[in-house]
């Protein structure tokens, strides 16, 4: 069974946002980016999704929400410079089908955990925004993780 650890679509510049940072929207590509993340997971049927409160990582799971009927969760657990072992211990207490959206700080700092902890790397690794791991989960551990290529924002 799958849990899926998204990384939020493009976001704008931090240092071009007069506002504050929790508040930066996704560019005109993030949103296609996030428009091609829902396509590609609704399909999949996911049982919860749950986001950073930062509304970048909202907004990149606000289309799967509307295609599949269910809310964003927040959860503060997943915002920037979070600690991996609360990551951690959030994905233990989920579903399969679950997905999350967090940070590029955060994202590789579990895959890193995962992978000391014996899970088997299926691929090579990508952390650009937009990209998503897919975390395969047997009796409880997760034991492969693999990584997903971003869907095109409008430019390939």
């Amino acid at each position: 069974m799958t849990i899926r650890l998204v990384r939020h679509a493009k976001a704008g510049s931090r240092h071009n946002f007069a506002g504050p940072d929790d508040d930066r929207p996704l560019t005109k590509k993030g949103l296609v980016q996030a428009a091609g993340l829902g396509e590609v997971l609704a399909p999949k049927h996911p049982t919860r999704l749950l986001s950073s409160p930062l509304l970048r990582c909202v907004e990149t799971l606000q289309p799967l929400a509307d295609a599949v009927g269910l809310a964003v969760e927040i959860d503060a657990r997943l915002a920037e410079g979070s600690s991996y072992g609360a990551v951690l211990d959030l994905i233990e207490q989920l579903p399969e089908g679950s997905v999350l959206c967090s940070h590029g700080d955060v994202i590789p700092a579990v895959i890193d955990a995962l992978l000391r902890r014996g899970a088997e790397l299926a691929s090579e690794p990508d952390h650009r925004k937009g990209a998503m791991w897919e975390l395969e989960r047997e009796r409880g551990e997760i034991v492969r993780v693999r990584a997903v290529a971003p869907p095109p924002d409008g430019t390939e």
